[in-house]
């Protein structure tokens, strides 16, 4: 029996008789498949050897299942070549947030269409709408560059990746079980593209192709179901960069601003480095000489801080809409920077160094360890870093 999210196909299939809370109309079977890159995973041979109405169901029992509703159960059928979802278990309106969703795909695939036609598509990238996500039980948003191709092809789950693993232990860190991270992690990426690791130089050109489509999401997620506004996070420079361009404020790591993505709708947004970039940051071969590594370390003990207080104001505004955003970002500066500072350390040699717990304890108590984290607050050099969540 083939499983979709944890369900098996006789559990997402409905009686004729039972009522569904939600029966919409995805569109045609054309318009269906390139909004959810139909084959997700086939070269001859598929990866999962699934029908269109299979992989829709997938994605969307992602979200049901995303947004809290662990008894919701999905049918996704054709007729007339048109095909419908229909979703029990859910709210009526359910089916709202996820018809804005593909409207704005549609949007997306303009974009690309145009892309290509100017001779900028490259063979190797996806058209990848942010699917499977939180639709409506949203708790923040974050600001990404563009997805992984393997997040497509190998897990068909955007929320699958190093990136947004390595986030979600930071939410963690701060408070919010694992099981609710997914609801902190609505994702927009600027180029809906699901490209390799390396293409993240040749993406930086296309992001005006998409300009409509960002705007329209960014508009639809900045508020929950209930009209709270959503706490946003911009992760890397060229989300950074692009909020500066497209809404004005400058907005550095830790550094804070709001946009106005809608009449009357002031989101706060939090700067942060992307997920990915204590890697390259804490990597010995970013750095010359003999003490490469001490470099590398001191380097990373300071990203882990400033990453711990980013997703502290993630969790603290997500969990709390309406919170002044300053004075909780100050408390979670003060909390990873100063107060829980060896906690810092340790995460970060355990996470990032692969050391036992026993082992980074040790190494935080060390000479030179202990006067690297009294600098933990001092900024960081700027550094161009361009990647996917890897």
């Amino acid at each position: 029996m083939l499983k979709i999210a944890g369900l098996t196909l006789a559990a997402l299939t409905l009686s004729a008789a039972a009522h569904a809370d939600v029966d919409l109309k995805l569109g045609s079977s054309e318009r269906v498949t390139r909004l959810f890159a139909y084959p997700n995973n086939c070269s001859v041979i598929c990866f999962r050897n699934w029908t269109l109405e299979q992989t829709v169901a997938h994605y969307l029992s992602q979200s049901v299942q995303r947004d809290g509703y662990a008894n919701a159960k999905v049918l996704v059928k054709t007729d007339n070549g048109q095909l419908y979802a229909e979703i029990t278990g859910v709210p009526k309106g359910y089916g709202k947030p996820l018809s804005a969703l593909l409207d704005a795909g549609d949007l997306a695939y303009k974009g690309a269409s145009q892309l290509n036609a100017d001779g900028k598509w490259a063979y190797s990238w996806y058209l990848f709408l942010p699917l499977g996500m939180a639709l409506e039980n949203r708790k923040s948003i974050e600001l990404l560059h563009f997805p992984p191709d393997y997040s497509l092809t190998q897990a068909q789950d955007y929320l699958r990746s190093n990136t947004t693993d390595r986030w979600a232990t930071l939410l963690t860190a701060n408070g919010i079980p694992a099981a609710q991270t997914p609801a902190f992690q609505t994702i927009i990426d600027i180029a809906p593209i699901a490209a390799p690791a390396s293409a993240g130089s040749d993406l930086e050109g296309v992001y005006g192709y998409f300009k409509e489509y960002q705007t329209t999401l960014v508009k639809q997620f900045s508020q929950s179901a209930s009209g709270s506004v959503l706490p946003m996070v911009a992760f890397g420079a060229p989300v950074r960069n692009w909020i500066k361009d497209q809404y004005g404020p400058t907005v550095g790591v830790l550094g804070l601003a709001t946009i106005t993505p809608s009449k009357g709708v002031n989101v706060p947004v939090l700067g942060s480095n992307h997920p990915s970039y204590i890697w390259y940051a804490a990597d010995p071969k970013s750095y010359t000489g003999d003490d490469a590594q001490a470099k590398a370390d001191a380097a990373g003990l300071k990203v882990m801080g400033q990453d711990l207080s980013a997703a502290c104001w993630q969790a603290g505004m997500g969990s709390k809409p309406g919170s002044d955003p300053k004075p909780l970002l100050n408390r979670c500066t003060q909390t990873w920077q100063v107060t829980q500072k060896v906690k810092t350390c340790e995460l970060f040699y355990t996470s990032i160094r692969n050391l036992s717990a026993e082992q980074a304890a040790a190494k935080c108590t060390t000479t030179p360890i202990k006067a690297e984290l009294q600098k933990l607050q001092a900024p960081l050099p700027a550094a161009a870093f361009l990647a996917p969540h890897l």
